[in-house]
C-alpha cells in the first residue's frame, strides 16, 4: 500500500518539480535550485512560466502516451498487426485482449494522462494568480489556451480508454474522476468518477476556451506543428465530437478549417493547412508541413523512450503487419499504386510497417492531428446525414493525393456503403498513428480476432465483453476510495 501511496505523491508532485528540473533556466541568471522552489514562487519569473509551459507539453509527449505506448496500445488492440514477440510488456496484452487493473500499460497511461492533467492544472491556476503585469495578458491567454488544450487533449485519452463509448448509453455511463484544481499532495485524491457526458463536455468547453485563446499563428512552421493554435483546437474539435456522434458539431468545426466545398481543400485562415502533395515526405523529411497540425517533436537530444515505434514496427519488430483477413493490407482496394504502400516493408513472408524509421537516435515526429484526419472526419459526419457528394469529395482528395489515377467502386459511394468505404480509408491513412481502438469503440464495433507468429492468441471481444475498454488502473483503486462507487 505504501509503495502505491508514494507514487501517487511522486506524480502529483511532478508539474511543479520535475518541469522544472527538466526545462529549468540558465544558471547564471538563476542560482535558486528548481527542485526547491514553492508552488507560490514557481510563477514570479517569465522564464519559469515558460518552463513550465514548456514542461507541460514533455508530459504529454511521454512515452506512456503520445510518443509510444497509447499509441501503440490502441493500434495493436485492432486487427492490423500479428504477434511476434513472446514480451507481453511491449503491447502483449493489449494485442492479446488480455487486459487486467494491474497490466502496467493500464496502469501508466493512466498516471500519465493525471499528471498531464495536473500540470495543466497548476498553470491554469497560477496563471490567474499571478503578477499584474509580470507577462503579458496576450501571453498569460495564449499559454491558458495551450494548457487548456492539452488538459481536453489528457481528458480525451481517459475518457476513451477507460470509459464506455458516448454511443452506449448517451454518455450517461460512468466516466473518469474529473480533476480541475492542482494538487500536491493526495489530501484530494479521493474521488468519485464522472459520467462520459460530464467529461465530454468539460473537453469540449476547454476546447473553446483554448479556440478563443491561442493565437492564429506563430512566426515559424515549427512552431506552428509543435505548439497549439487556434486551429488545432478547431482540429480537435472534429475528433471529439465525431467520438461523441455530434454529426452536425463536426460539420459545424470542420468549415472553420475545410472552407471549399471541392478540392483543393484548406484553411482560408490561421494556419494555411493543406494536404501535403506527398504522404511521405511529412513521415521522413518534412515534419512541418501544413498538414501537420500538431506533432510531437524529437531530436538527437531529446528523443522517446519506452516503446518506439520505429523500433517496435521496423528496425526490431515485435510486431508485423496482418496481410491476412481482416488486416487492411490484405484488402484489394489499396492498390499498389497507392504511394502509402511505401510505408510496407517485406521481408521473406512477413510485412512491416516503415511510416516511422528513424532509430539511433529516434527522431521521427509523431503526428497527433493530421489534416488528412480532419477531412475524413469531415466526411464521415457528412456521410451521416449531411452532404454525400462532398462527403465523396473529402474522401476521394485524402485518396487521390497517394494514388491520384485510383477510382473508386461506384457501389462503395453509395448512401449504403460510403461510411464503411470512410472507415476502411481511414485504416490506409492513418495506420500506425493510434486511431483504430477509438474508431472501433466509438461506433461499437467488433476487435476480431488475428493470427499471432507466437505463443500468444488473441480473441473477439465485442462490446459486451468486459474486457471492451481497459479495466480501472490498480494503483488508483487503492488510493481513491471513492473510485467504485
Amino acid at each position: 500500500m505504501k509503495k502505491f501511496f508514494y507514487k501517487i505523491i511522486a506524480n502529483i508532485t511532478a508539474g511543479i518539480t520535475t518541469l522544472l528540473l527538466i526545462f529549468s533556466c540558465d544558471d547564471s541568471l538563476n542560482t535558486t535550485s528548481e527542485t526547491s522552489l514553492s508552488s507560490a514562487s514557481i510563477f514570479e519569473t517569465t522564464e519559469r512560466i515558460e518552463a513550465l509551459v514548456n514542461g507541460a507539453y514533455k508530459s504529454l509527449k511521454s512515452s506512456d502516451l503520445y510518443s509510444g505506448r497509447l499509441l501503440h496500445c490502441n493500434d495493436l488492440r485492432g486487427e492490423e498487426f500479428i504477434c511476434l514477440t513472446e514480451n507481453s510488456l511491449g503491447g502483449g496484452y493489449a494485442w492479446q485482449q488480455n487486459l487486467s487493473s494491474t497490466t502496467g500499460e493500464v496502469n501508466s497511461i493512466w498516471t500519465q494522462a493525471y499528471r498531464v492533467i495536473n500540470n495543466a492544472n497548476i498553470l491554469i491556476d497560477g496563471l490567474a494568480k499571478s503578477e499584474e503585469g509580470l507577462i503579458s495578458d496576450e501571453l498569460k491567454r495564449n499559454y491558458t489556451g495551450e494548457v487548456r488544450l492539452l488538459r481536453a487533449l489528457a481528458y480525451f485519452t481517459l475518457v476513451t480508454t477507460y470509459a464506455r463509448p458516448y454511443i452506449d448509453n448517451n454518455g450517461n455511463n460512468k466516466g473518469v474522476p474529473l480533476r480541475l484544481k492542482p494538487e500536491s499532495t493526495s489530501a484530494n485524491n479521493d474521488l468519485e468518477r464522472s459520467d462520459v457526458s460530464v467529461i465530454y463536455q468539460q473537453i469540449i468547453n476547454d476546447l473553446d476556451t483554448a479556440e478563443l485563446f491561442l493565437p492564429e499563428k506563430y512566426s515559424t512552421a515549427l512552431l506552428n506543428t509543435t505548439r497549439a493554435h487556434k486551429n488545432t483546437a478547431i482540429a480537435l474539435k472534429t475528433r471529439v465530437y465525431l467520438s461523441k456522434h455530434d454529426f452536425a458539431k463536426v460539420r459545424e468545426e470542420a468549415r472553420k478549417i475545410v472552407a471549399q466545398n471541392q478540392p483543393p481543400f484548406s484553411a482560408a485562415s490561421g494556419v494555411e493547412h493543406r494536404l501535403h502533395d506527398d504522404i511521405t515526405t511529412i513521415f521522413s523529411s518534412d515534419y512541418t508541413t501544413t498538414e501537420s497540425i500538431f506533432s510531437m517533436p524529437m531530436s538527437a537530444s531529446d528523443p522517446p523512450s519506452g516503446s518506439v515505434l520505429a523500433t517496435v514496427y521496423n528496425s526490431a519488430p515485435n510486431y508485423a503487419l496482418n496481410h491476412t483477413e481482416p488486416g487492411i493490407l490484405s484488402n484489394i482496394e489499396w492498390k499498389d499504386t497507392d504511394a502509402r504502400r511505401q510505408f510496407v516493408r517485406q521481408k521473406d513472408d512477413l510485412f512491416y510497417l516503415t511510416k516511422y524509421s528513424k532509430v539511433s537516435p529516434a527522431i521521427d515526429y509523431i503526428p497527433v492531428v493530421r489534416y488528412a484526419e480532419v477531412l475524413l472526419n469531415y466526411a464521415e459526419a457528412e456521410a451521416r446525414g449531411g452532404d454525400l457528394n462532398k462527403a465523396i469529395a473529402l474522401l476521394q482528395a485524402v485518396r487521390h493525393r497517394s494514388d491520384a489515377d485510383y477510382s473508386f467502386p461506384a457501389n462503395s459511394l453509395t448512401q449504403a456503403e460510403i461510411l464503411n468505404t470512410i472507415r476502411i480509408e481511414r485504416r490506409i491513412e492513418l495506420l500506425g498513428e493510434g486511431f483504430r481502438t477509438t474508431d472501433v469503440l466509438r461506433d461499437l464495433l467488433t476487435f476480431p480476432d488475428k493470427p499471432s507468429r507466437s505463443s500468444y492468441t488473441s480473441r473477439e471481444v465485442g462490446p459486451d465483453d468486459e474486457g471492451y475498454v481497459f479495466p480501472l488502473p490498480n494503483n488508483e483503486i487503492l488510493t481513491n476510495k471513492l473510485l467504485l462507487q
